[in-house]
Parts: structure tokens; C-alpha cells; sequence
């Protein structure tokens, strides 16, 4: 290594005066020295300080250039290289000799840029702050106009995937990223593309790319679809490993697709798309991977009314009830997940409600009451909640089921997993308000529901404060006799009084509160406890409040409280 010291001085001297086969014999011995030893060889360069005399060496058509852009490379392998050939202003080097080589095709320009290429490649690996530097200095535009011009070149077009593959993971990119054409290229480079590593390559750019919702649009216009369902196609029957992987990451990348509100939109056609109608056919598939991708899709399609209506009215309930079916049993998990999404989507819009409940949606989702998978416990709470709204007969027959009842009350103290304790809770607190059934009432005070139920009014959510609030207005005036000890237990009377006397609590929840404690004091016991803490004074406070609907409900409340005193 006394030779590197040497050679690196030797280089300082002759990096000024220019001699030409002085420079080029120093050059080669460092390419040969970081070959043999990249990490120490690079710290001494690092230290000797010719990083910032490299950047008067690059200049087009000079014999050196491509070697110094090497050197240049190799040092910027790892983080402290990095750090240094950007101290030496490597950014802008990279980016202005990439602009000036990019529109030149002959092979000595191919081959200083596939120079460059390499030297932004290492440079823009694992390091947000450089890569960040060099979209702010607009590298993308130059890159995709790169790829275009030399697509025919493999080298560079490796290059250039690397590269957008390391700055799409960034999320300022994605926007410079859609004002370009690189949908169009992506999708011209796939369409050429027969071996398998060459389309994973350019996989691993699209699915960041395709996570935002322009670029999904531009995917889906520049006919990236079409390649997917290709390779769907023709990948679904083998088994080779291969195959199955890239079957799968065509189909998680259609779903992906679907995922923006227009591209979305594009493909369903109103139904009738070519794209549509194939995904139809993947539920029905014997291939998981399949199964689960359609699932997924038509969960993604069904997200405005009109498509879950023509869904609806076409049969697709029959289709994913079907799949469901298939999958009771040491079902897979990820298909009951999806499948139970799709449905509950379906179910939003309110003229979908009956046609699902008298298809038999509520049986079919009720098979998988004993799973122990939270995502399904999920989405199968989820999409009863949504059947059952403003169905009172659905609510009615559902909330005298003792097994499901049961079964909410214990995912009711699920804490591992707040969406379903919070699921479970606003589907007990619905069974309630949608039936109005003194049965159903019955049925959850003897599973023990009442004390979530009051648990849920102190939620930091209003939404379910307020579902809480009417459930239990609706308990004391159905069925107070049975529930008072839970109530009492529960220690509702105190939680009212703490929401009413807070002055964070929404205007919907004082009035609510103040509702419930009039139906409260139909109870001995209650009641003393409504007078022993002075209910009155904080009633009283809320005459002059700013909401008409409390003023009025809080001057009714002092009368009905003054009365019963």
C-alpha cells in the first residue's frame, strides 16, 4: 500500500500538468488496487483528498474520463465513500454527464454512460438524504429519457432499473416520477421481456411506482393490465417456483392497480370491462393465489355504490359465497380475510342489504364465528354491522343468536387487537339500536354485554361514544328492570356525569348523556345515585349552551330531575 501513497501523490501532480500516459498508469493502478481491496484502498483515497481534482478530469471525449468515473464508482460502495464523493460534488458530476452523454448513441457513448450509470447506481444505494439530492436536481426526467433512447442496450437498462428501483422508494420521487413517461417505458420494456429475472427487475419498480394513484392511472393506460393477465395466463397451471412467484406478484400488482379511485373505475367499465370480467374468473379458480387476488379486486371494485349495486344484481354474492364455503374447514386465512372484505364492502350500499341477507350472506359469514384470526374476526364483525343497519329483522334474529352474542362479548376484552374489541362492541351496541328488540336486549345482558357497552361510552371516538349512548338509552327504556345491576356495576351514572361536566364532549354526546339519565331515574337504585351526585348543577350549566338541540335537552332534563326529586 506505500505504492497507493505514492501513486496518489503522483496523481495529484499529474491530474494539473495533464501528462497524458503518466495520468492514464496512475489511473489503472488505482482500478487495480480498489479490485484487490475496495475498502482500504477507498479510505485512502478518501484521505488523500483527489476526490475534489476528479471533477476537472471529467471532461467529455477526454481518454481519462471513463476511468476516473469508475474510481469515482467504486469509492461510492459504501456509506463513508458515499459521504465523500458527495463532499467532492459527485450529484452534480453524475447528473450533468448523464444530461450531456443521454441523447448520443454510438457505442463509445453507450459506454462511458453505462460508466455513469454505475457510478449513480452506487452512489443513490441505501441513502435517502443522496437520493433526495438527486431528485431535487431532477434525475428522474434524465433517467427516463435515458431508458427510452437506449432501451436496446441491456447494460444500461439494468442500470436505469436499479436506479429508479432505489429512488421509488422515496415518496417525494413519485410526483417527478408521474410528470414523466416512464409508465410508457416500463410497460414497452415488460412487453419485450421473456426471462424471468429481467421482468423481476422491472417488478420491483413498478409496485413502489404503482403505489401512487397517478402513476396507477398511467400504468393502466399504457396497457400494463393486459401484460398482467398475459402472464396470469400462462403461469397459472405450472408449478415451478418461478412461475408461481411471478404469478403472484402480476396478480398483487393488478389488485394494486385497483386500488385508485380512476384506474379502478377504467377497468370496471361499468361492469363489462374485458379486465373485469377476468378477474370474475379467478374466484372460482382452484389456485390460491388466484382466489385471493380476485377477492381482493372486487373488494377494491366494490368501493362506490353504483359498482357494488350492478355487482350485487350480477351475482358476484353467489360467487364469493362459494369461495367462502371452500375455505371453511382449515381454510386459508388470507382468501376468508379477502373474501369477507369483498362482502362487506358490498353490503354499504342500502338497497344491497336485503338482496345479501336473502341470499344468505349472514350463514355464510357466521361459519367462521370460531376463528381464531383476528383479520377474519375483523372483517366478519364488519360485514354483520353492515348487514344488519336499518334492518330490523336482521338485527333482531342475529341479536337472539346466544353464540354470537357470546362471542362478541369475549372479543369485547380482546386488547391484544382494538379493531376487533372495537368491532365487536359497535356490532353489540347495533344489534340493539337496528332491532329495538326487548329479546335481543335480554340476550346481551345475560352474555354480559352491558358493561361494555358502557365501557364504549368513554371511547375517544365519538362515533362510537354516541352508538354506546343510544344502545344503552335504548336498554332503559326497553328493558331498565333487567340490566340495572350491570348499569349499577358498570358504574354508568358516574361516566355520565363526567361526560356532561367535560367540556371536551361533543354536543351530540351531552345531549345523548342527558337522554339516558332521563330514563335512568326510572330506576330506584339509579336514581339515588343521579341525586347523590348532584346532577343538577352540571344540567343546569348546559341551558346556555351554544347548541340549541343541548340548551333545549338540558332545560328538559332540570324539569324531569326537579320533578323526581
Amino acid at each position: 500500500m506505500d505504492n497507493l501513497s505514492d501513486t496518489l501523490k503522483k496523481l495529484k501532480i499529474t491530474a494539473v500538468d495533464r501528462t497524458e500516459d503518466s495520468l492514464e498508469g496512475c489511473l489503472d493502478c488505482l482500478l487495480q488496487a480498489l479490485a484487490q481491496n475496495n475498502m482500504e484502498t477507498s479510505e485512502k483515497i478518501q484521505g488523500s483528498g483527489i476526490l475534489q481534482l476528479f471533477a476537472s478530469l471529467l471532461i467529455p471525449q477526454s481518454f481519462c474520463t471513463a476511468k476516473v468515473a469508475n474510481i469515482i464508482a467504486e469509492v461510492a460502495k459504501n456509506d463513508e465513500g458515499r459521504s465523500a464523493v458527495d463532499q467532492a460534488g459527485g450529484a452534480q458530476i453524475v447528473i450533468d454527464h448523464l444530461r450531456s452523454l443521454c441523447s448520443r448513441t454510438d457505442p463509445a457513448n453507450e459506454k462511458l454512460l453505462t460508466v455513469f450509470c454505475g457510478m449513480l447506481m452506487n452512489y443513490s444505494n441505501e441513502n435517502d438524504s443522496l437520493q433526495a439530492q438527486l431528485i431535487n436536481m431532477g434525475v428522474i426526467p434524465t433517467l427516463v429519457k435515458l431508458l427510452g433512447i437506449h432501451c436496446q442496450n441491456a447494460a444500461l437498462t439494468e442500470m436505469c432499473l436499479v436506479a429508479f428501483g432505489n429512488l421509488a422508494e422515496l415518496e417525494s420521487s413519485k410526483e417527478q416520477f408521474a410528470s414523466t413517461n416512464i409508465a410508457e417505458e416500463l410497460v414497452k420494456l415488460f412487453k419485450k421481456q421473456i426471462e424471468h429475472d429481467k421482468r423481476e427487475m422491472i417488478f420491483e419498480v413498478l409496485a413502489p411506482l404503482a403505489e401512487n394513484d397517478a402513476i396507477k392511472l398511467q400504468l393502466v393506460e399504457a396497457g400494463l393490465v393486459e401484460c398482467l393477465l398475459e402472464i396470469v395466463q400462462e403461469k397459472v397451471d405450472s408449478d415451478k417456483e418461478d412461475d408461481i412467484a411471478e404469478l403472484k406478484t402480476a396478480s398483487d400488482l393488478m389488485v394494486l392497480l385497483l386500488l385508485g379511485d380512476e384506474s379502478m373505475q377504467k377497468l370496471f367499465e361499468g361492469g363489462k370491462g374485458n379486465v373485469f370480467q377476468r378477474v370474475l374468473s379467478w374466484i372460482p379458480s382452484n389456485n390460491h393465489q388466484l382466489q385471493l387476488a380476485g377477492a381482493l379486486a372486487i373488494a377494491n371494485f366494490a368501493r362506490n355504490d353504483g359498482n357494488c349495486i350492478h355487482m350485487v344484481d350480477n351475482g358476484i354474492v353467489e360467487k364469493l359465497m362459494d369461495l367462502l364455503d371452500r375455505h371453511v374447514e382449515d381454510g386459508n386465512v388470507t382468501v376468508q380475510h379477502a373474501a369477507l372484505s369483498a362482502l362487506r364492502n358490498l353490503a354499504i350500499p342500502v338497497v344491497n342489504k336485503a338482496k345479501m341477507l336473502s341470499a344468505g350472506v349472514t350463514e355464510a359469514v357466521l361459519k367462521f364465528l370460531k376463528s381464531e384470526m383476528p383479520p377474519v374476526q375483523f372483517k366478519l364483525l364488519g360485514t354483520l354491522r353492515m348487514l344488519i343497519d336499518a334492518q330490523a329483522e336482521a338485527a333482531e334474529q342475529l341479536g337472539k343468536n346466544v353464540k354470537l352474542v357470546e362471542r362478541l362479548v369475549e372479543w369485547c376484552e380482546a386488547k391484544d387487537h382494538a379493531g376487533v374489541m372495537g368491532e365487536s362492541n359497535r356490532l353489540l351496541s347495533a344489534l340493539i339500536r337496528h332491532s329495538k328488540s326487548k329479546d335481543v336486549i335480554k340476550t346481551i345482558v345475560q352474555s354480559g354485554g352491558i358493561k361494555h357497552l358502557v365501557t364504549m361510552a368513554t371511547s375517544e371516538h365519538v362515533i362510537m361514544q354516541n352508538e354506546a349512548l343510544v344502545a344503552l338509552a335504548l336498554i332503559a327504556a326497553l328493558e331498565l328492570g333487567t340490566a340495572e345491576k350491570d348499569l349499577e356495576s358498570a358504574k354508568l351514572v358516574q361516566i355520565l356525569h363526567r361526560l356532561l361536566a367535560d367540556e371536551r364532549s361533543a354536543p351530540e354526546i351531552k345531549y345523548n348523556s342527558m337522554v339516558l339519565i332521563c330514563a335512568l331515574i326510572g330506576s330506584e337504585s339509579l336514581h339515588k345515585e343521579v341525586q347523590d351526585l348532584a346532577f343538577l348543577d352540571v344540567v343546569s350549566k348546559l341551558r346556555s349552551h351554544e347548541n340549541k338541540s343541548v340548551a333545549q335537552q338540558a332545560s328538559l332534563t332540570e324539569q324531569r330531575l326537579t320533578v323526581e326529586s
